[in-house]
């Protein structure tokens, strides 16, 4: 376990921030998660738990402890002719995991290629891409508990999965310390190309009967075009999830917005693309100072370089309150601001 003070987080967050904390510690096991929790250090000091730094938006020095979770492990723990059954470390890059099961041929995860972030941030949110969603494939977790130092296994059905939404996030969010993250997947995968994009673009490299291999390189061409490298303009992906409306209100806003496109959900529902509502609130491309809205994808703010935290959170309560006022819908963020 080691222990650095004062230490400069711009490298451990994907908006590139320019931050610190005033002290950072890495946990490589579950023995090291133990040893912190039962230290004054950590008893003393808030908390914060940093994977891969993809989902979030630092908006000041953190005046605690920053636990950095590089957990690593990839191992089979039970397999036959039909699936498989893979435990990783939940400090594992997500897409370095996704190429690796895509060389063994297990399929399940090719549709999540290049999201960024570590494999235990995946089951917190439920990540979800092109017609796959994290709880598709999942089996359990292994978690910590802060306080007690417990470990507690959580399957499938108990992790309470929902869109960008988990346990995790609620009654039990800054709670646990993901471990380990269990996934099933298949040694004869169902391709899904269900996602009209994946489609599209697998006809255009000429590819008719698409492999997983296939998917993930159409996956991975489609997000290159659409976001940007956070290695080279600072982002967190889609910083608003897709909100969910009534059906009645659907209908009212395509009487003013005939173009407004909608995807009808259970229980008389419909998901609104977020995207959609602020590219028509005239934010797409915007750009304000060192901050602004991405170029192609209206979902994405971005940190052009020096840009700050509090500047990016107070730009999100704009589009918020613009898409608020103009379409009558609020929209939530899907990175976390601390």
């Amino acid at each position: 376990m080691q222990i650095t003070e004062h230490a400069n987080l711009k490298q451990f967050n994907s908006f590139g921030m320019n931050v610190t904390s005033r002290y950072m510690v890495e946990v490589n096991s579950e023995e090291d998660v133990k040893e912190l929790i039962a230290s004054d250090l950590f008893k003393q000091n808030d908390h914060l738990i940093l994977g891969g730094g993809s989902n979030v938006l630092l908006t000041d020095n953190f005046e605690g402890v920053v636990v950095r979770n590089v957990i690593a492990g990839r191992e089979v723990v039970e397999e036959n002719k039909d699936f498989v059954k893979v435990k990783f470390g939940s400090g594992e890059n997500w897409h370095d995991c996704v190429l690796w099961t895509i060389e063994n041929d297990w399929g399940g995860i090719e549709n999540l290629s290049l999201i960024p972030g570590t494999i235990g941030a995946a089951p917190m949110q439920n990540i979800g891409a092109y017609g796959v969603e994290i709880k598709d494939v999942f089996e359990e977790l292994s978690a910590i508990h802060l306080e007690t130092g417990m470990t507690r296994i959580f399957r499938n059905n108990e992790c309470e999965f929902g869109y960008r939404e988990s346990v995790f996030k609620k009654e039990l969010k800054g709670k646990y310390l993901i471990t380990s993250v269990t996934l099933r997947l298949s040694k004869k995968p169902d391709i899904n190309i269900s996602y009209g994009a994946i489609a599209e673009t697998l006809n255009s490299l000429n590819i008719a009967d698409p492999t997983i291999s296939d998917v993930s390189r159409a996956v991975i061409q489609i997000r290159q075009s659409k976001l940007p490298d956070p290695a080279e303009i600072g982002n967190a992906g889609s910083f608003f999830k897709n909100p969910t409306i009534p059906s009645q209100k659907f209908e009212d806003l395509k009487a003013s917005y005939p173009n407004i496109p909608g995807y009808p959900q259970p229980n008389d529902q419909v998901k609104v693309p977020a995207g959609w509502l602020i590219e028509n609130c005239g934010w797409k491309g915007k750009t304000i100072g060192e901050i602004g809205v991405h170029k192609n994808q209206a979902l994405v703010l971005v940190n052009y370089g020096n840009g700050r935290g509090k500047d990016i959170e107070n730009l999100s309560k704009e589009i918020r309150a613009s898409v608020r006022e103009k379409f009558g819908i609020e929209l939530t963020p899907e990175v976390n601001i601390i």
